[in-house]
């Protein structure tokens, strides 16, 4: 088929169009905060066989693993016109247990022609914590693990599978409120293609998806051609797995050769008894955003970006945990890493070019107990923003989500209209950022008065390794955990689970983005 470059650019739109309008469906529908307020969720188009034709701006870490849910969930459960499949297992191309995806095939012509799929972060999946985000030591730890399952068949909700989720979770009704905000934005997905391609036909709608997958190869190609011949090397470690093992190793080597990309993790240290592990999936996805950000035009996240990168690692690694490993930082901590060392081992071939590191962390905080306002549990999950790295040419955003993480935060009123909790400072935390010829960006501050008994668990990193700098920048500030009660404050460790009573305060300060270029003697 002859491609004509301007109907490819109104494909190009029309497809992230309909992947922005399932995630505006999804937020505006969804019962809880987290997804609703902070928008912790992705939503993507597939083609017949599961590869990415589209996707929306929304979180990295989901969308660069979500193709292997999406083939995994294809080819264990035949689906038909007005099924949908759940899948949330992290070694079934998932992330972790509270990342649930859906995926739901679009029939046209009487075959299987597309598949929409969202993947939305659930504030709780049940486990041995409230907010499913525990210090665990196994998968089963985590909360209820789904492997691809059929919830919807034929338009009509599988009550009894539902319901046996459910029964496993602390928040049922928001769980449920939820997942029908999936299903609803599933079907507005299937409903927009099948319009696309009445007013097109199908071929000409599946030859220009394949066509936007071979354009943003190309440009993929291309950015990886102007990064000089040669092998990079770079390694950097976790703080710990808050179980017992500390400075845990991820290391990778870059080969570069004319328009291609071998990214080794091999000499990553092995898979720990902490949930910081990641699964491949998490791996491939941190890789992908790294190289999607050395693309300066705009072009679709799709699965030709992935065709000039190898990306390797192995078993039994912490970049390739194997089953039962406990997962549930890995991909909100690790996957941050993996980033850091990608762009640390890419500045050395391209200076001129490559960011110092961000905060590194998305500083996971959950909260649960009893609410006295409604006698009903509650599960609280966020991530905080903190301090971008400076670039080769400005200082760092402050108190902005980075990297893996693109979601918002949950307002002050929000907060306290939906949880047992009085916000008593929210601020840029200053001069955490590195000094340098261009400063890192600020961290925040988040402290939360507690007005019930709660458990309250806490995944965070560079607590104990600072946000590195680069070309004589100076590293961030590192992060601080502290409960604050009526005899004094004390200062936690980066991961910790805690009973805290009401009354007392915690206080999160996130931390500050390296610095880029020897700062200024007067500084």
């Amino acid at each position: 088929m002859k491609i004509n470059p301007i109907l490819l650019q109104v494909f190009k739109n029309r497809f992230a169009a309909i992947a922005e309008e399932m995630g505006v469906t999804l937020g505006r529908t969804a019962f809880s905060p987290n997804i609703k307020e902070r928008r912790d969720y992705s939503c993507a188009l597939f083609d017949s066989e599961g590869a990415m034709i589209s996707q929306a701006a929304h979180i990295p870490v989901h969308l660069g693993s979500m193709p292997l849910s999406v083939r995994r969930a294809i080819e264990t459960v035949p689906m038909e016109a007005g099924d949908m499949v759940m899948v949330n297992n992290p070694f079934d191309g998932g992330t972790h247990l509270p990342d649930i995806t859906l995926v739901a095939p679009v029939y046209i012509d009487g075959q299987a022609a597309f598949y929409v799929a969202n993947r939305a972060h659930h504030a709780d999946v049940g486990g041995m914590t409230s907010g499913s985000m525990p210090l665990s030591t196994s998968l089963f730890q985590e909360g209820v693990i789904i492997s691809p399952v059929r919830l919807v068949k034929a338009g009509e909700i599988d009550t009894d599978l539902l319901g046996l989720i459910l029964g496993n979770v602390r928040t049922p009704m928001e769980r449920e409120g939820d997942f029908a905000a999936q299903i609803m934005a599933n079907r507005i997905g299937a409903r927009r293609l099948e319009e696309l391609a009445a007013k097109y036909d199908l071929a000409t709608v599946t030859g220009y998806a394949e066509a936007l997958n071979d354009y943003a190869e190309t440009f993929m190609r291309e950015a990886i051609r102007a990064i000089p011949d040669g092998s990079y090397h770079y390694r950097d470690c976790l703080d710990t797995d808050g179980i017992g093992t500390d400075d845990i190793g991820i290391e990778c080597r870059i080969d570069i050769t004319g328009d291609r990309a071998r990214i080794d993790f091999s000499a990553s240290d092995d898979q720990v008894a902490g949930s910081v592990n990641a699964v491949h999936a998490i791996t491939l996805s941190a890789v992908l955003y790294v190289f999607r950000c050395l693309i300066d035009v705009e072009v679709p996240a799709n699965a030709g970006c992935l065709r000039p990168l190898e990306v390797i690692t192995r078993p039994g690694s912490v970049v390739d945990a194997r089953f039962p490993a406990a997962v549930a930082g890995g991909n909100v901590e690790t996957s941050q890493r993996i980033v850091d060392v990608v762009f640390g081992a890419l500045a050395q071939a391209l200076p001129g070019r490559i960011p110092a590191a961000s905060q590194g962390t998305m500083n996971n905080i959950t909260i649960g107990g009893i609410d006295p306002r409604r006698d009903t549990p509650f599960a609280y999950y966020e991530t905080l923003a903190g301090g971008h790295g400076a670039t080769p040419g400005a200082s760092g955003e402050s108190a902005m989500h980075s990297h893996m993480t693109n979601t918002l935060n949950t307002p002050v009123e929000a907060l306290e209209y939906a949880y047992p909790f009085r916000v008593t400072e929210y601020a840029i935390r200053a001069d955490s950022g590195g000094r340098g010829r261009f400063c890192g960006g600020n961290g925040l501050v988040r402290e939360i008065e507690l007005l019930a008994d709660a458990e309250v668990t806490m995944l965070t990193e560079r607590r104990r390794h600072p946000p590195y700098g680069l070309q004589g920048g100076r590293p961030g500030a590192r992060g601080r955990n502290l409960v604050i009660e009526s005899d004094g404050f004390t200062e936690l460790p980066g991961k910790f689970n805690r009973r805290v009573p009401a009354g007392s305060r915690i206080r999160v300060e996130t931390p500050g983005g390296g610095g880029w270029g020897e700062p200024p003697e007067d500084m």
